[in-house]
């Protein structure tokens, strides 16, 4: 791939290269980068709230599967269970 500069001059480093616009390019990428940081923060406390409900008495893996559960629709959720018994008989679980 040959890439040439197309425009210069720019004082913060950022060029533009074979028709890429390197200031379109830094701003998606600190966009990324911010919403990355939001990502790490928004993770800790979701693992807070899972601890509180630890200490609450609740299982924390069972309030996953709810939550998990809450957010498919009821005829999703009826195939999942219906294929989980099923695995469960073929098992000899039942």
């Amino acid at each position: 791939m040959n890439l040439k500069v197309v425009e210069s001059g720019s004082s913060d480093g950022v060029e533009d290269l074979g028709g890429i616009s390197g200031e379109d390019l830094r701003r998606v990428v600190e966009r990324i980068e911010r919403l990355e940081e939001e990502k790490l923060g928004i993770s800790a406390d979701i693992r807070a709230v899972y601890a509180e409900a630890k200490a609450m008495g609740f299982d924390p893996k069972i309030v996953r599967k709810v939550v998990r559960l809450r957010s498919m629709e009821p005829h999703q959720i009826e195939e999942e269970e219906t294929l989980t018994e099923l695995y469960k008989r073929a098992l000899g679980m039942e």
